[in-house]
C-alpha cells in the first residue's frame, strides 16, 4: 500500500469514526425525549434532514408531528409505480390535512424496461435475485436520489415490527450513505401508534383496518393471518423470516439491479 492510499484509508476511519460517535450522542440525547422533541431537537442540528415515508400508519405519526409542529424537515415518499391506490390517495390527502409538501421519488423509465427486459413485468416472484434487482431499481436508487446531501435521514423503524429490528437504536451511523439515521418511533409498541393516531386523528391508510399492518408495493404484500407477525405480509413467498428491501437491512439488491444502458 502506498503512502497515499494509506492516508486515504486513515482518513476514512476518521470520517466513521466521527459519524459513529455523533450518531452514538444524538442515541443518547433522543433516548430522553418525547416525540415532539425528538423531532425538534433534528430540525435544529446542521445539516439537512430528509423524513422518507411510505404512508404506513408509523409514518403517518411522523408526518403529522412535523406538519403540526411546522419543523424545518424535508419529506418525501418512494412512487414505486407499484403501490395500492389506497396508498397514492394518502399522500394527496396527508399533505392537504398538513400542508406540507411530499416530494416524490420515482424509478427511472430506462431502469424498469432494463429490469422488464432481464426478468419480466413479475419476476419478482420467481427469485430472490429477481425480488432483490425489483427492490433496487424501483426503491433503492430513488432512495439515494432522495438522500443526496443529506446529513440526517429520519425512518420510522420501530423495534415491534420484526425480529429484524428489535434492537433498532434511536441514532445510528449510516457509513455507507455518509449520514446518520434516526428513528424516532424505535421504542413506540403498535398499541401505542394507533391509540395516538385515534387521540390526534391522523389520516391513515385504510388497509391498515383490513388486515396490512405493514403496506409496500401491492404486488408484493398481503394481509397477515391472525398471530402472524407485523411484516409477515411482505414477500410472503420467500423463505428467509428476515425479509427487507435492502433499504433499512443490506441486501443483495444494489448489486444485481440491472444495467438500463444494456437494455434490449
Amino acid at each position: 500500500m502506498t503512502t497515499q492510499s494509506r492516508k486515504a484509508e486513515v482518513a476514512v476511519d476518521a470520517e466513521e469514526f466521527a459519524l459513529e460517535a455523533e450518531a452514538q450522542a444524538i442515541n443518547d440525547e433522543l433516548e430522553g425525549l418525547d416525540l415532539s422533541g425528538r423531532l425538534a431537537f433534528i430540525a435544529g442540528l446542521e445539516g439537512r434532514a430528509v423524513f422518507t415515508t411510505s404512508l404506513g400508519i408509523e409514518d403517518q405519526v411522523i408526518t403529522a408531528a412535523i406538519g403540526s409542529s411546522h419543523l424545518d424537515i424535508e419529506v418525501a415518499t418512494l412512487k414505486t409505480g407499484r403501490l395500492f391506490d389506497e396508498t397514492v390517495a394518502l399522500i394527496d390527502k396527508t399533505e392537504e390535512t398538513y400542508g406540507i409538501l411530499i416530494k416524490r421519488y420515482y424509478p427511472e423509465k430506462a431502469d424498469i424496461e432494463a429490469y422488464v427486459a432481464q426478468y419480466g413485468m413479475n419476476g419478482f416472484y420467481e427469485s430472490v435475485e429477481a425480488r432483490h434487482a425489483c427492490c433496487g431499481v424501483r426503491k433503492l436508487k430513488p432512495l439515494a436520489r432522495a438522500l443526496e446531501g443529506a446529513s440526517y435521514w429520519i425512518t420510522g423503524l420501530r423495534r415491534g415490527q420484526s425480529g429484524n429490528r428489535a434492537t433498532t437504536p434511536f441514532a445510528e451511523a449510516d457509513v455507507e450513505r455518509g449520514l446518520i439515521k434516526i428513528n424516532p418511533l424505535a421504542d413506540w409498541d403498535i398499541e401505542t401508534i394507533q391509540a395516538h393516531v385515534a387521540a390526534e386523528a391522523i389520516p391513515v391508510n385504510p388497509l391498515h383496518s383490513r388486515g396490512y399492518p405493514s403496506i409496500g408495493c401491492e404486488p408484493c404484500t398481503r394481509a397477515i393471518k391472525p398471530g402472524e407477525p407485523e411484516r409477515a405480509g411482505r414477500w410472503w413467498w420467500e423463505n428467509d423470516e428476515k425479509r427487507e428491501c435492502g433499504l433499512h437491512v443490506p441486501e443483495a439488491a444494489s448489486s444485481i439491479i440491472p444495467n438500463a444502458s444494456n437494455a434490449a
